[in-house]
């Protein structure tokens, strides 16, 4: 196995640990991380921040990259700061290769940009508008004439939804597959765009959610309406007017040589990849810190270049720094280009400050800019990680505290109990449809919000709309479409980009009793469609679920889909309507066959092999020992036992799971596991504060340690 193909087995076990564990996977680490730099953030009066001047930027950014906060977070790094037409600081830290010993030079270093590429598209569909070849408002396929693709709701998808998010588009993000090691391979844009062009399933400009495939079909309409290669325009129009010399979208010679070794969370190097389509104006663009001082600097100026070249006009600069949606000013959304900063205590995020965040494997990518400051900042660092959350925080109350002050909120009128249970549900992240919470009304006027990445939080209301959660004291902003009735909701951790959909009134089963002991996992994951949602249907609660049918339901709360392969590891699964998605669980390592080759997929699964598969996944996260001391009754096989403790531990399970007299955990590991517990181990595995519990056993565990000296 090379060590590419290692790497996107690593990459599907990631995804598949982020969908089983949001918490302890990805998702947890930049809240924790923010918050702990906003404890040792200089306290600042609101207006009294420091002047930016080179000595004190540079003071920041060497004592930033020498705290032991940010020693972890990176190999190699680089920032540019500019302030009032003049680059004030440029530096690199730490190194492009560590395996070589190469530093990071901030003018030679090569970096990912990832999805700060989508600001320079932007740039260039302003050009366009700016010569009348492209009418913002027009329907795409005026510029997509070739194209084809179901929109059932009578409203045209605009360019401007497609810039600021709205289309209404399927998800369609880049996938494992897109990902490879062949830097030679090329696969045009249009050639992609036609294979997987995504339908309309919401009525386009009534919802944000963050879109990489729209900024695809921005880069094309680019080529289309232009009449020229996008990578081509891209170098005429906009790189060389403003002397981006080290700057393109094509990962080959000097581009290659020079670019920076990316590496993952824990440090490890990344063998070099590309994705597919090979030219992605929404996350392929590559440069140096140095030219994206030169962008910033012309930004800020209208458009217009210190040595003269112009790509804007100082009224579309402008435009692109409009902030035109949101479900509460405090909580604003989207540019043509840009996105809201992150969200600090109290204040929400300013709208005087443009935020491009971009992420690769082995790239974290942050451009800022504050136009009325006429100042920026390119940070980008060769790791994955939080990074740049950190050093956000930390500049923002160095030099701008009066931008990330509390929020002065005006008066309000306090929702009423029926108002408030019109929020009352589970909801789904649009893009991401794993990510999940549910809310609740209390008797006292306030919401309890459930996620799996900090469990419960109380929202008390601050405004119209608008909440404040006790425990990070971010905002939390619900709003209502007024055509379809849809409740919104923005919420800062799990939908940071984008809104999280409240699911349908669950229809029930006619074999399912509502006050039952099931009913509550069953009706939630019918409201957010991962079960049938029609009126007078059947589910069968007691029907056994088949393996092959268990390892379909298991990825698709995760978020993913069924192998590419037409290659199976199991011989009895060719021609099964669900053979791809035991093939993706096998490529996971979430299953592994009987041994023999083959995977029985149509035989009832146990529930101490439903355990395993999911334990498959967790192990690599969470060591055997932290669950050894939970006792189980008779009955689990010994190559189940861990997985079964696991399951106790964390509490994936329904009912059905009890303790016996002598206080063992009966999981009944051997019987057949049923339709109505299968429903129970889904919705935990969404909505259990996983990470919570294992930090609390963790802690028990450290405290039951004799301290040195005792006996």
């Amino acid at each position: 196995m090379d060590l590419m193909h290692r790497w996107n087995r690593k990459v599907a076990v990631l995804r598949a640990l982020i969908s089983f564990m949001l918490a302890a996977a990805l998702m947890l680490p930049a809240p924790v991380a923010v918050r702990a730099a906003e404890a040792e953030a200089p306290a600042s009066a609101a207006g009294a921040g420091a002047p930016l001047t080179p000595e004190a930027a540079e003071e920041f950014l060497d004592a930033f990259f020498a705290s032991e906060q940010a020693k972890p977070g990176y190999v190699g790094a680089a920032v540019v700061i500019v302030k009032d037409g003049r680059i004030v600081a440029q530096k690199g830290y730490g190194f492009a290769n560590a395996e070589r010993g190469e530093p990071v030079d901030p003018a030679g270093t090569v970096f990912r940009l990832a999805s700060v590429s989508k600001s320079f598209t932007a740039v260039a569909i302003l050009q366009l508008a700016e010569q009348g070849k492209i009418d913002l408002g027009a329907d795409i396929r005026e510029y997509l004439p070739d194209l084809e693709f179901d929109n059932p709701f009578g409203v045209p998808v605009t360019v401007k939804d497609l810039l600021l998010h709205r289309s209404g588009f399927e998800v369609r993000d880049p996938q494992v597959e897109d990902m490879h090691s062949d830097l030679d391979l090329f696969v045009a844009m249009e050639d992609f765009v036609r294979e997987r062009m995504p339908p309309v399933v919401r009525r386009p400009g009534s919802a944000y959610m963050y879109d990489n495939f729209a900024y695809l079909l921005l880069g094309l309409i680019v080529q289309n309406v232009s009449g020229q290669p996008y990578e081509q325009y891209m170098r005429e129009h906009v790189f060389e007017p403003l002397g981006m010399t080290d700057s393109g979208f094509e990962l080959k010679g000097e581009f290659l040589e020079r670019l920076a070794t990316a590496y993952d969370a824990a440090g490890q190097p990344i063998p070099p990849y590309a994705f597919l389509p090979t030219i992605m104006p929404h996350g392929g663009m590559l440069s140096t810190a140095e030219d994206m001082g030169k962008f910033m600097l012309a930004f800020l100026s209208g458009g217009e270049a210190p040595g003269g070249g112009r790509i804007l006009s100082p009224e579309s600069v402008a435009e692109m720094g409009v902030y035109r949606h949101a479900l509460h000013p405090r909580l604003p959304e989207t540019t043509y280009g840009f996105e809201t900063p992150f969200q600090l205590p109290l204040a929400g995020s300013s709208d005087k400050v443009l935020a491009k965040l971009g992420d690769l494997p082995g790239s974290s990518v942050m451009l800022l800019l504050i136009p009325e400051e006429k100042t920026g900042v390119f940070f980008v660092a060769n790791k994955s990680g939080a990074l740049r959350e950190l050093f956000y925080v930390g500049f923002m109350a160095t030099f701008f505290p009066a931008l990330a002050a509390p929020a002065e909120l005006p008066a309000f009128e306090p929702a009423s109990p029926e108002e408030l249970a019109k929020l009352a549900g589970v909801y789904a992240d649009l893009r991401i449809r794993n990510l999940v919470s549910r809310v609740e009304v209390n008797e006292d006027g306030t919401l309890t919000l459930s996620d799996a990445l900090f469990g419960p939080r109380v929202l008390r209301q601050i405004g119209d709309g608008l909440f404040v959660d006790n425990l990070t004291q971010r905002f939390t902003a619900f709003g209502t479409d007024e055509t379809d009735g849809v409740v919104y909701m923005n919420e800062p951790f799990l939908n940071p980009l984008g809104y999280a959909r409240m699911g349908d009134e669950p229809s029930g089963y006619a074999d399912v009793d509502a006050a039952g002991a099931y009913a509550p996992y069953i009706l939630a994951l019918q409201s957010l469609g991962l079960f049938p949602n029609e009126p007078g249907l059947r589910f069968e609660p007691d029907r056994p679920v088949t393996r092959a049918e268990l390892v379909y339901d298991l990825l698709r709360i995760s978020n993913l889909e069924g192998s590419q392969t037409d290659t199976y590891a199991f011989a009895d699964i060719a021609g099964h309507p669900l053979a791809s998605y035991v093939q993706r669980a096998y490529e996971m390592g979430m299953v592994i066959g009987d041994g023999r080759g083959n995977f029985a997929p149509d035989r009832p699964a146990a529930r101490q092999e439903a355990a395993v598969m999911i334990w498959n996944i967790y192990r690599l996260m969470f060591p055997e020992e932290l669950f050894a001391d939970i006792p189980l009754a008779d009955g689990t096989a010994s190559w189940a036992e861990a997985a079964v403790r696991m399951m106790a531990g964390l509490g994936l399970h329904g009912p059905e799971v009890t303790l016996t007299e002598g206080g063992a955990v009966d999981f009944r590991s051997q019987a057949l596991l049923t339709r109505e517990e299968e429903a129970a181990f889904l919705y935990q595995l969404m909505f259990q504060p996983v990470n919570q519990i294992v930090a609390q056993l963790m802690a028990q565990k450290q405290a039951a340690v004799p301290e040195a000296g005792e006996n």
